[in-house]
């Protein structure tokens, strides 16, 4: 055993993986948390992981050699300030997962306000499919791994690179750690207004990352993006690559769409004869994550025919519009939305696919950005392509969405109660239609609530 280390806030996403990571790496690791439910806690405790919860003082009596915090624990916190008065080791996780996991590793980061879940998914698979056996620490499960973290058996890590703040004492974007090899950055918008002032905090921090890529690394990157090529123009010491949509688009990596709904594509590359990709994702924004994932991949070896088998088997990530089931053919999705510009993505891509039937859109405004109703002028817009849309109001948000139904292009409709919300779109739901659950979070646990409800609705006609 090479010791014990005890996270706070070990439940969440990526303090769960690096829980996994530790255990799979020889530690003991005890944790403590206020949502120790399932799936996470399933999943843990089958690792063999003691959890604990809330954050009591008496979780630390048995010392631990270094106590693991997460970014969601604040001064005050019970656990942390015992911590404190102790003088018990600690770290962020971050730096825990750099200086024991990352240190001789090619890492590859996938880093980015959107797609960076899929991405990385995409990444990982590709080089497993290629047999290189690479570790991943993704903020998702992608469903041919069926969980979101492994230590690997090679050189090579894929790491989502996210820009949240580390740690309460360490305020730099949790990315900084990873010292990537290779990076790619999807696109760069403004988000986490809970953390950042504007957009040029955030391209700040993007260039910190930039900052750590070696010379003899690649930098990937949208074309003709202006917030990522001003942040690129702030200093960059690594040969970059880009990519892009349209055989004109002057990317080194373009695709051209076989397919309105991005399930087919051809790949452009210059002296290379182009390659047709045909596979389960949908949308324009999936078409970018792919060509992201195989020019990372590229970057340690892995052929782009290669790379177009391995998407031909991609089974997608859970909470990306995952189809949750069909019910009477009314097909129900899933997707982690979490700003105007991924609704809008999403929704335009499952209008591309649509057989003809209504698309109709659940949506929870519930990241901190949303919340303190930063979005809320781009709203209304986002849902476009939905021909209905049922806008829930968060219990806490210190606005009101009724301004974004008034102005709303597509018909739009206000809920507050999870039950008749469920009970109104199953009656209005019809062969054909599409209806995708919006959020970031548990939606009052609405999604399976729907779909029983579209049997019993079905089942009384």
């Amino acid at each position: 055993m090479k010791g014990h280390i005890h996270i706070l806030g070990i439940c969440g996403t990526f303090m769960g993986g690096i829980a996994l990571l530790a255990r799979e790496m020889g530690f003991r690791v005890t944790g403590s948390d206020t949502a120790v439910y399932p799936p996470m806690s399933t999943q843990l405790r089958a690792a063999g992981i003691d959890l604990m919860e809330g954050y009591l003082p008496e979780h630390l009596h048995e010392r631990p050699d270094c106590v693991v915090v997460g970014n969601a624990m604040t001064r005050g916190n019970p656990a942390v300030e015992y911590m404190l008065n102790q003088g018990l080791p600690y770290t962020s996780g971050p730096q825990w997962l750099a200086e024991n996991l990352l240190r001789d590793k090619w890492v590859l980061a996938v880093a980015g306000t959107h797609g960076k879940t899929t991405t990385s998914s995409l990444l990982a698979w590709i080089l497993e499919y290629a047999g290189m056996a690479p570790g991943f620490l993704i903020g998702g499960v992608p469903a041919n791994f069926g969980l979101s973290a492994r230590s690997g058996d090679s050189g090579f890590f894929v790491v989502e690179a996210d820009e949240y703040d580390t740690a309460f004492f360490d305020k730099r974007s949790k990315f900084v750690h990873y010292r990537p090899r290779t990076l790619a950055i999807n696109n760069l918008e403004f988000d986490h207004a809970d953390i950042f002032d504007d957009l040029g905090a955030i391209q700040r921090q993007f260039h910190h990352l930039l900052r750590c890529v070696p010379g003899e690394g690649l930098v990937i990157h949208p074309a003709g993006v202006a917030a990522v090529d001003a942040t690129l123009a702030m200093g960059c010491w690594t040969p970059t690559s880009s990519f892009g949509i349209g055989a004109d688009c002057g990317a080194n990596w373009r695709a051209q769409l076989l397919a309105a709904d991005g399930t087919a594509f051809r790949l452009l590359r210059a002296g290379e004869p182009p390659l047709d990709i045909n596979w389960s994702q949908c949308g324009r924004h999936n078409v970018e994550n792919a060509l992201v994932a195989m020019a990372a991949a590229r970057h340690v070896g892995v052929a782009p025919a290669v790379a177009a088998a391995a998407l031909a088997d991609f089974d997608g990530v859970k909470r990306r519009l995952e189809l949750l089931g069909r019910v009477r053919d009314v097909a129900v999705y899933d997707d982690f939305a979490h700003h105007p510009t991924a609704i809008a993505t999403t929704l335009q891509g499952l209008r591309a696919r649509s057989g003809g039937g209504r698309l109709i859109a659940l949506v929870e405004p519930r990241s901190n950005t949303m919340r303190m109703g930063e979005h809320r002028t781009q709203l209304a817009a986002s849902t476009a392509s939905a021909d209905l849309v049922y806008w829930f109001q968060p219990p806490g948000m210190n606005w009101s969405l009724e301004s974004v139904i008034e102005q709303s292009s597509s018909p739009a409709q206000l809920a507050d109660n999870i039950e008749d919300l469920v009970r109104q779109v199953a009656a209005e739901a019809g062969p054909g239609d599409q209806v995708v659950i919006m959020s970031n979070g548990g939606f009052g646990g609405i999604h399976q609530k729907l779909l029983a409800e579209l049997a019993k609705t079905r089942s009384d006609e």
